[in-house]
């Protein structure tokens, strides 16, 4: 049995009784993933996945990182100059590594597609990878697996997309202008247009000058462009700004000053720290816009990005080399949250990778300031024993109402029902063992098991209006 149905369960029989009961009424509930980054044009153009090797090996950083530490070459994944071409070979490289990934989040996540998704009954290994392989092609091929099936079947009732300020949403407005009924909304990414260390940077202001009509070539211009732009993904049903800086270090100069920066960043006169004290006002700016135009605004930051320089160069982004690093946000977030922390039109959802700072700083910060929400456990730590250990520090000094549930953040799409799946096994568990300690009785259980699922998500992202 590749997956048990008391899976993530406590041992002990009362409290797994518990969390079974709780888990029946909340395992099928409707799922909202409100941060992700699946592939827009899936929804747009809805297409047939090219093959079981193009769908669940090679766009999987989580897959590309483990299999890469244990020797097996980017070239055998697909990925490169001289790069593996046939699938197949690519699936059966896989599938020799397979054992790699017990004990891990990715072999719950994989179990649980070939299983679900694709009626696989054996665990994938070399004896049966190529008949693994023709089953999931098989299923592939037909009209049920693609994008737009797979996203009803599911049970996904809104899934959010992260996109950049300069994107035409042109995917979006296809699925806007279909007869299909699911709800893909955009998100407000403006990292490549707010980082001077980003490539290409001063391209890309002349780029949102000509997309929005504005003088990028000053403060007051630039500022006006990312309102143009957050007022067009509004229209295109965002509900959410995303910002995927270094650190959560924050600014907020007076104006002449905020003036004079950009003018440094904007002619290449800039500083050795021009940079970070840019990402830092920028992030006090779009606190500000965000409380006139009501968009969520979610900060991710504490990742080395590119860890690797020669994989960077010799195989691009996105290869599993980004790295958690230490990050504090007491100090930190001080200047946002004095210009703008206590307006109740505010809401700043806060990520991180340094799970330090869960009971020392973010569940404090949380259950003080009106502004503030947690995310959930992001990316490394989205796992049974990652989530287990957010709620434990953050759930005494924070509650669950300052969290916002749960988001897959996933560009595998496969993987969403399982993500979820997860999440909401590891926190009916964390529930029942409220009950059985006398901390919650089962009727508050019942209410807060949905909160978890569900429902705090979509009040946290104001995807209900």
């Amino acid at each position: 049995m590749m997956l048990h149905p008391d899976r993530l369960f406590p041992a002990d029989p009362a409290t797994r009784e518990i969390a079974r009961q709780l888990f029946a009424a909340v395992g099928d509930l409707p799922i909202t993933s409100p941060h992700g980054h699946t592939d827009p044009r899936w929804w747009g153009e809805n297409p047939a996945f090219a093959n079981p090797a193009e769908l669940l090996v090679i766009p999987d950083h989580y897959v590309v990182r483990m299999l890469i530490s244990q020797g097996v070459p980017f070239e055998a994944l697909g990925i490169g100059e001289g790069a593996e071409t046939d699938p197949r070979a690519i699936w059966r490289c896989f599938a020799a590594h397979y054992h790699l990934f017990q004990g891990t989040p990715s072999r719950l996540w994989l179990d649980h597609a070939l299983a679900h998704v694709f009626g696989l009954d054996t665990r994938l290994a070399p004896e049966n990878a190529d008949a693994a392989y023709d089953r999931i092609a098989d299923c592939l091929a037909r009209p049920e697996f693609r994008p737009r099936a797979l996203y009803d079947r599911f049970g996904i009732e809104t899934i959010a997309t992260t996109d950049g300020a300069l994107d035409d949403l042109r995917w979006h407005r296809m699925v806007r202008d279909s007869d299909w009924t699911g709800q893909v909304l955009p998100t407000y990414r403006p990292d490549g247009v707010v980082d001077p260390d980003t490539p290409g940077f001063a391209g890309a202001l002349d780029r949102l000058g000509e997309i929005t009509g504005c003088d990028t070539g000053t403060w007051q211009g630039y500022l006006d462009a990312h309102r143009q732009r957050r007022a067009f993904f509004r229209e295109m049903g965002a509900t959410a700004t995303d910002h995927g800086h270094p650190t959560p270090r924050t600014a907020d100069l007076p104006w002449p000053e905020a003036g004079a920066l950009f003018d440094r960043i904007r002619t290449g006169r800039a500083g050795p720290q021009d940079a970070k004290l840019f990402r830092a006002q920028m992030l006090t700016e779009m606190a500000r816009m965000s409380v006139d135009d009501g968009l969520v605004m979610q900060l991710h930051p504490g990742s080395f990005r590119n860890h690797s320089a020669a994989v960077l160069s010799r195989y691009g982004r996105d290869r599993g080399f980004d790295i958690p690093q230490p990050v504090s946000f007491t100090a930190a977030l001080k200047p946002l949250l004095d210009a703008v922390g206590m307006d109740p039109r505010l809401r700043l959802i806060l990520f991180t990778l340094d799970e330090t700072t869960y009971s020392r700083e973010l569940a404090p910060l949380a259950g003080a300031w009106p502004s503030l929400r947690l995310g959930p456990p992001w990316w490394f730590h989205d796992s049974f024993e990652g989530i287990r250990r957010f709620r434990r520090q953050v759930t005494e000094t924070a509650g669950f109402f300052n969290t916002v549930g749960f988001n897959d953040d996933t560009r595998a799409l496969c993987s969403i029902p399982a993500r979820h799946d997860l999440s909401r096994r590891a926190d009916c568990t964390f529930l029942a063992e409220l009950v059985v300690t006398h901390r919650l009785d089962e009727t508050e259980a019942h209410a807060l098991a949905r909160l978890l699922a569900r429902d705090l998500a979509r009040e946290g992202y104001r995807l209900d209006g």
